[in-house]
């Protein structure tokens, strides 16, 4: 049976291709009650599959049952790699890594065998560093790379 989390991401990306639209509104108490969880399970699916690196927007307002906004933005190439490169920033997880390698393989920025590289170069194994200082060289190695894909492709 699947987890709570990936049924509610399938609901919320279905309503994205019934409403053939950029933009969903959904009221998270709603939901919720719809799927009998908590309003914090929705706010996890929303920060875990629907953020900046995943190609969309959370505009969520306080009070009438928690209305949200989730807008699914198409980006051109530059756009992409800026926003990313912003999401990197000064420190990154190997969690948030990976998901930013996962966005750039799946709108084709690189391959799969490149993302497979990139993980590994920026797992813990790889980067054999005090825990402290782990997930700011991480980052580092990750622009690197980002940027020398986006290089390799103009």
């Amino acid at each position: 049976m699947a987890k709570m989390s990936d049924l509610i991401e399938v609901f919320i990306k279905e309503l994205f291709e019934d409403n053939a639209a950029d933009v969903v509104e959904i009221q998270r108490n709603e939901l919720a009650s719809y799927f009998k969880c908590a309003p914090s399970q929705i706010n996890y699916v929303l920060t875990t599959r629907f953020s900046v690196d995943k190609g969309y927007l959370i505009e969520s307002q306080r009070g009438g049952g928690g209305s949200i906004k989730i807008v699914h933005v198409k980006q051109d190439r530059d756009s992409a790699f800026a926003s990313v490169l912003e999401e990197v920033g000064d420190s990154t997880t190997v969690m948030k890594a990976d998901q930013i390698i996962t966005f750039i393989q799946q709108q084709g920025y690189i391959s799969q065998r490149e993302g497979k590289i990139m993980r590994a170069a920026v797992s813990d194994r790889a980067v054999a560093a005090p825990v402290n200082m782990r997930n700011e060289i991480r980052a580092g190695i990750l622009k690197a790379m980002l940027l020398s894909a986006y290089a390799a492709r103009e």
